[in-house]
């Protein structure tokens, strides 16, 4: 017969010229539909990203628990009832992070059973095919067509894996794509993504070109973190995290280097990584409602950030380094508990919006008057008493919002800011009295509100503001125009201080010229007595 040879082992019918046994087809053909019947292989980025979740959660399990270990019991409570509370905290983390790596874990335990099945169907392949047994077989006659056709079968083993690997590509391709999708378009699903899920996604999304990561109110409640794996989206350039319970950023969160816009609000922050500081790249920052205290040392770095939004957190203070943000043009600082504000606020030259509603700030530093740029400043419902005297270097400021204040008096240098068009001077009950004397020199003034106040009389000048169309005093005892000159308009309120002004000159004007004359009369009465003869 054509390309037989001899038979070199009984015992071993791989190594055997003569065409295989049924049994030897039987036993390839089993190990072939055993490997054939496995699920698919977690792919390269699963793994990559169950590892990285197991290390993250590792990590912030011994944090909590070091947290825990560090706490002393209070003096009124025994030693070993605390510790009984104790035990429990920890037993809870170690529960709880049990919980976000039980699916990396799983994942994990896969590949490693994926492995031992790869080796053994390598092994297989060889003993099959190691002496090219198969090409052997190419020259058998008809009668061993059949024979022929099952050997083929191990073909397959042979090619299985080159396969199974372009599938794999293929896959990872098209998941790609998706994912680059996914991200960019919004996730429309009402599904939550679990800690394995995100680190999948951010595994695949650092291999595609996508650059917009949108995850808004898209994790599981219980994900208190992130994976690190973030911090390998380098090209990523605006990242929506908002409306989750996150309640710490990853250190890595500085491989972001070309990120320019992040949304974090609506979260659990409790405080930023001093890495933060190396996204030099941002310009538009969104931490409102949050549970933030301070802000790390690195922040001034963000000498790009054009737009920040602290409100709604816990700040008392803000860093000095604040000032170093020269670009920063929107600053909402509202819902803290603020008492004051850093005197380097001065040196952001670009500022135009700054809200500081719902503080504690009882004064202003005088480096304010240095925001030659500042359009709206708003300090609704604080505790300040005064202005300080510089608010009249502010040539650019169009609204300023003081009500629910303990204001006392307006400085005459607010009549400097000659383009401010809205001033609302509101419930500073007892406290405000009197508006500044030169008030009509803000002749672009639009809207005016001394709503509770304890002002009786408008001033003169009031007669100048041409472009006044909203006017409220509502329960401010107004004697000066009258109640019911108020409730007309504030055009009506204008012009009536103008007809008052002209009343109050004609009657002035005669009582000057009588004693323009008595006077000449009593002095030339004196020293020309023959001239009044």
């Amino acid at each position: 017969m054509a390309g037989s040879t001899t038979l070199k082992s009984d015992k071993d019918p791989s190594s055997s010229s003569q065409p295989p046994s049924r049994a030897f087809l039987n036993t390839v053909q089993e190990i072939t539909s055993l490997y054939s019947s496995l699920p698919p292989r977690p792919s390269i980025h699963e793994v990559e990203a169950a590892t990285c979740i197991v290390d993250t959660v590792n990590n912030e399990e011994q944090t909590k628990l070091q947290e825990l270990s560090m706490q002393k019991p209070p003096h009124d409570v025994p030693h070993n009832l605390f510790s009984v509370l104790q035990q429990l905290k920890k037993t809870l983390v170690m529960f709880q992070c049990y919980e976000q790596r039980k699916e990396a874990l799983h994942v994990v335990q896969l590949e490693k059973m994926f492995h031992t099945f790869g080796d053994l169907i390598q092994k297989a392949s060889v003993l099959v095919s190691g002496d090219t047994q198969i090409n052997k077989f190419s020259t058998l006659v008809d009668p061993f067509e059949k024979i022929e056709r099952d050997v083929v079968i191990v073909d397959e083993i042979l090619v299985k894996k080159k396969e199974e690997e372009q599938e794999k590509n293929d896959f990872e391709a098209e998941r790609g794509s998706s994912v680059k999708g996914f991200l960019s378009s919004g996730y429309e699903s009402c599904e939550k993504l679990s800690l394995m899920k995100v680190a999948t996604l951010l595994e695949n999304f650092a291999n595609n070109g996508a650059t917009t990561l949108e995850l808004r109110g898209k994790l599981v409640d219980q994900m208190e973190w992130l994976p690190l794996s973030i911090g390998k989206l380098s090209e990523v350039t605006e990242i929506d995290l908002s409306e989750n319970r996150i309640m710490a950023l990853p250190i890595t969160i500085e491989g972001l280097k070309a990120l320019t816009k992040l949304d974090l609000h609506s979260n659990q922050l409790i405080n930023l990584p001093n890495s933060f500081g190396e996204l030099i790249s941002l310009t538009h920052l969104d931490l409102h409602a949050n549970r933030l205290k301070s802000l790390p040392a690195s922040f001034g770095n963000l000498i790009n950030l054009i737009d920040l939004d602290l409100s709604s957190n816990v700040f008392t203070h803000l860093p000095e380094t604040i000032g170093s943000l020269s670009s920063l043009k929107i600053l909402n600082v509202e819902t803290n508990q603020l008492e004051e504000l850093p005197y380097t606020i001065g040196n952001c030259s670009s500022l135009s919006v700054l809200k500081l509603d719902f503080n504690e700030l009882k004064a202003f530093p005088e480096a304010i008057g240095k925001l030659e740029l500042l359009e709206v400043l708003t300090l609704h419902y604080n505790r300040v008493k005064r202005l300080p005297s510089t608010v009249g270097n502010l040539c650019n400021l169009k609204e300023l919002d003081i009500s629910f204040n303990e204001l006392e008096f307006v400085p005459e240098n607010l009549c400097f800011a000659v383009n401010l068009k809205k001033l609302n001077l509101a419930n500073n009950f007892a406290d405000l009295r009197a508006l500044p004397k030169s008030i009509g020199n803000l002749e672009m003034l639009e809207e005016l509100d001394i709503s509770d106040d304890q002002i009786r009389a408008l001033p003169e000048s009031f007669r100048f503001l041409s472009k006044l169309r909203v006017f409220r005093a509502d329960e401010t005892p107004l004697e000066m125009p009258p109640k019911e000159v108020v409730k007309l308009g504030a055009q009506e309120v204008v012009q009536y201080m103008a007809d008052f002004a002209t009343r109050s000159d004609a009657k002035i004007l005669p009582s000057k010229k009588k004693n323009k004359k008595g006077f000449w009369f009593w002095f030339c009465s004196i020293f020309c007595p023959q001239q009044i003869r």
